[in-house]
Parts: structure tokens; C-alpha cells; sequence
């Protein structure tokens, strides 16, 4: 552990620390307002973050780091924890099946409830996909050659398709799509031809745009009513249907154009006072942008993407075809659930529920986004010690 600790690659490590420390005071900032309206201590949803980073940092994210390599590489470990997270999803499909719409929050039976915190299976999820698709793929590491890579690929794109299965049922589209990506970027840097995995982003782009267009202007019944469906058309629609469901995207343009480049300073956003619901969740880069500022809020996203920056080069530098797709992969969550949280808040996207890496209130996703963290850091010392010791021997 001492000799790891020697290695470790700050340029990952302290970007992750001041971004989980920037989400505590954000989180406090945001919900602070709403907790006293209700009468609750303001600082119990940064007290909550604080501890759940504390948490992920100490009981998850020390081991991921100090463990061999090896065990997660290991077959029966890739397989426990697939299989556990597959069990959760559909223990989530089960509760819906038998409660209903009364198990939802937000449209969505997609937590479940441990008492000491509301557990999110579809995060363990994330991880398991890419420590399962970094396992398969890293064993068929020079046999995607043309003529056997559809067999090569059957086993874990249909894996994958199960689990968004399950997912999407809850149903979860943000989710979906994320899991769908993750496969994507795994499957086309695990080693298949160029041109194939260009055609795959076309085929699917295109799919992707089919499928928009036909739900809204064909506007089938039974979509009408569906929480999706309304969220969808707010997206589209967001100051005629302010009232129906426009609301969030309104008062976050709102919020933004309050704090303009420099922001009203920190703890001092309106919009936060009950005019955009749960403003410490899915919404937080709205009201970071009103207090800090749009610059303030560029200096997160820029912080972002400076830690997948350096996962990334973790990964192009790798020895080993697992090392390599496990950063691609890491890479992956945070990347697009960063696209998909800021192009909800600027209303480029619809809104689908994902959280901002770090920032965001919630005790699942920081676990498990430290234990990514964790791992790519395991990654980096072992890809270090590794290139001393072969520097020695040569």
C-alpha cells in the first residue's frame, strides 16, 4: 500500500478531491433553502454528501485502490458482481410488477430503500458493465478479425442488451442510453476495424433520430399520459408548457441569467427558494452558474474534463487490453453523464434524471464513482511500478 501510494497519479487523485469537495458545498448551498421551508436543519443534505463521500473515500474507494489487480480480473469476481447488480435491476422490475406507480419517484422505480440511504442499482450497474466487458473483451484481445467478430461480440452485446432491458422497464431511458453507450465506446476500442465501428455510430445516430421524430409526430395514446412523454414534449416545448411540466427548464434558464459570468455569490440564488424543484440533484450546474456564475460553472466542467483527460491518457498508455478498456470505460460514465446532465440544465437535451458526477446530491453515485476513481488510480501505480521495474531489468 506505502509503495502505491508513492506512485499515485495526482493529476487524477486531487481533481476528484476538489471536485467531491466542490459538490458538498454546492449540495448544502442548493438544498439549504428548501430544507429550512420545510423545517429542517439547512445543512442536512451537505452533511449527508459529506458523509457519503467519506464513505466512498474510506470503506470503498481505499480498498479498490489497495487490492491486486488481479482480483478484478478475476472470472468469479466480474461474475459475482454482474450477477448482483442484474438481481438488483430486477428486484427493481419486481417491485414495479407488484407496487406499480406507487413505488415511482420521478416516473421511475429505480431505488431501493435501505434505510441509511436510497440505493441505486442502476450505478452498481455501470461499473459491473465495464469490469464485465474489460474481462470478455481482453479475452478475445486479437480475435475480432473479420468474419468472427459478430461471434466474438454475441455473448456480452447480448449481456448488455439484458441489462438495459431491465433498466429501460423501470423505466429509465437516461440509464439505458448510458449503458448503451459504455458498450459502444468498449466494443469499438477493444480492437474491431475503423470503418466498422463508424458505420455502428451512423447506423445508430440515425436510429436514434428515426425513433425521436416518429414519437413526436405520431404521438401515440398510450405515450400520452407517460411521464417521459411529458417530459419529452417540455424539452420541446419548455415555456408553453411551464405549467405541465416546463418548469425545471424555465427557472434553470432563469437561473443562469441571474448570475451572469461572475454569479449573485454563493448561497444567494433565488431560484433555488422553491422556484426549481430539487435544485441540489439534477439541476445543480443551474444554480452553481447563478451564484458562481457561468464561469464558475465553466471552471467545473473544465475540472471534468481535465480528470477524463487524464483517465484517458491512463488508458492509451496501458499495457494490458483490460487496464486499456477499463479508463475508456470509466471515462464513459463520466463523460456521458456529464453530456447528459449539462445538456438537460442548457436545454439542449431532454431531461432524464442524470445526476452531475461529484456535484450532484446522492450517496449511490458517489460510492460507486469512487470506486471507478479508485480503480483507474490502481491502474495508473501498477502501470508505473510496472515500466520502473522493466526500465531496471533493461
Amino acid at each position: 500500500m506505502r509503495r502505491k501510494i508513492h506512485y499515485l497519479n495526482y493529476n487524477i487523485f486531487i481533481p476528484y478531491l476538489l471536485l467531491v469537495i466542490m459538490g458538498v458545498i454546492l449540495v448544502y448551498s442548493a438544498s439549504s433553502d428548501i430544507l429550512l421551508q420545510n423545517g429542517f436543519k439547512p445543512s442536512t443534505y451537505g452533511i449527508k454528501q459529506a458523509i457519503y463521500a467519506a464513505v466512498a473515500f474510506f470503506i470503498f474507494g481505499i480498498p479498490f485502490f489497495a487490492l491486486k489487480l488481479e482480483v478484478f480480473k478475476n472470472k468469479k469476481f466480474v461474475m459475482y458482481f454482474l450477477l448482483i447488480s442484474l438481481a438488483m435491476l430486477a428486484f427493481l422490475v419486481g417491485l414495479k410488477i407488484v407496487k406499480g406507480s406507487s413505488a415511482a419517484v420521478n416516473g421511475a422505480v429505480g431505488w431501493i430503500n435501505l434505510g441509511f440511504i436510497n440505493l441505486q442499482p442502476l450505478e452498481v450497474a455501470k461499473l459491473s458493465l465495464v469490469l464485465y466487458l474489460a474481462y470478455v473483451l481482453d479475452r478475445r484481445d486479437g480475435k475480432l478479425v473479420k468474419g468472427h467478430i459478430w461471434s466474438n461480440l454475441v455473448h456480452p452485446a447480448l449481456m448488455t442488451a439484458i441489462m438495459m432491458a431491465l433498466v429501460i422497464v423501470e423505466p429509465d431511458f437516461g440509464g439505458t442510453a448510458i449503458l448503451f453507450v459504455i458498450a459502444l465506446v468498449m466494443f469499438s476500442v477493444s480492437g474491431i476495424p475503423t470503418s466498422l465501428a463508424i458505420r455502428w455510430l451512423i447506423a445508430i445516430v440515425i436510429a436514434v433520430f428515426a425513433v425521436f421524430f416518429l414519437v413526436i409526430f405520431w404521438n401515440p395514446k398510450f405515450l400520452q399520459t407517460s411521464y417521459q412523454f411529458q417530459r419529452l414534449l417540455s424539452f420541446l416545448h419548455p415555456f408553453e408548457l411551464e405549467r405541465k411540466g416546463g418548469a425545471q427548464l424555465v427557472n434553470s434558464y432563469y437561473a443562469i441569467h441571474n448570475g451572469g459570468l461572475f454569479g449573485v455569490g454563493l448561497g444567494n440564488s433565488m431560484e433555488k427558494r422553491g422556484y426549481l424543484p430539487e435544485p441540489y440533484t439534477d439541476f445543480i450546474l443551474s444554480i452553481t452558474a447563478e451564484e458562481l456564475g457561468v464561469i464558475g460553472a465553466i471552471l467545473i466542467i473544465g475540472l471534468l474534463f481535465y480528470l477524463m483527460w487524464n483517465i484517458m491518457e491512463v488508458g492509451i498508455h496501458a499495457t494490458s487490453q483490460f487496464n486499456a478498456l477499463v479508463c475508456f470505460g470509466v471515462t464513459t460514465i463520466i463523460f456521458t453523464e456529464s453530456l447528459f446532465n449539462i445538456g438537460a440544465v442548457v436545454g439542449l437535451l431532454p431531461i432524464t434524471g442524470v445526476t452531475l458526477p461529484f456535484i450532484s446530491y446522492g450517496g449511490s453515485s458517489m460510492i460507486v464513482l469512487t470506486c471507478c476513481i479508485a480503480l483507474v488510480l490502481n491502474i495508473s501505480t501498477n502501470e508505473k511500478i510496472k515500466k520502473e521495474e522493466d526500465e531496471t531489468v533493461a
